[in-house]
């Protein structure tokens, strides 16, 4: 059961996994490197996607000890990026207003500061929270 004090929450992990084949669940429990080869063999061609719908508990409790909590919400922060990472909001929700603007101008930077946030927006909350 998710609890407000949790760093990340089962039920958007379970929304993510939805998505799984491009490894969003992975990176949102702060797995990127697992994540990027969902990404790019579909889930393990669809294998280790089925698998994750029995891991994303673990995933989550290994997560929530990993990562700080603080004011910003990790799992607000996943969807934004997730849904809104090309125009930056997630970035506004950051408190990082120049970057957010520039990912507004240039679509997360030509997709690449998008991916650069998939791999590295646990750690960029954590530094805020700390």
């Amino acid at each position: 059961m998710d609890h407000p004090n949790d760093t990340h929450l089962k039920s958007i992990g379970y929304i993510l996994w939805l998505f799984g084949f491009t490894g969003s669940h992975r990176f949102y429990y702060g797995r990127p490197i697992t994540g990027t080869i969902w990404f790019f063999t579909f889930g393990l061609l669809g294998i280790g996607w089925l698998i994750d719908l029995f891991l994303i508990p673990s995933m989550d409790r290994q997560a929530d000890v990993k990562f700080r909590a603080g004011r910003v919400n990790y799992s607000v922060a996943w969807i934004l990026l997730t849904f809104l990472g090309f125009f930056g909001v997630h970035r506004f929700y950051l408190g990082k207003w120049i970057t957010g603007l520039l990912y507004l101008l240039t679509g997360g930077l030509f997709a690449l500061g998008y991916l650069y946030d998939y791999w590295t927006l646990n750690d960029q909350i954590s530094e805020i929270n700390g």
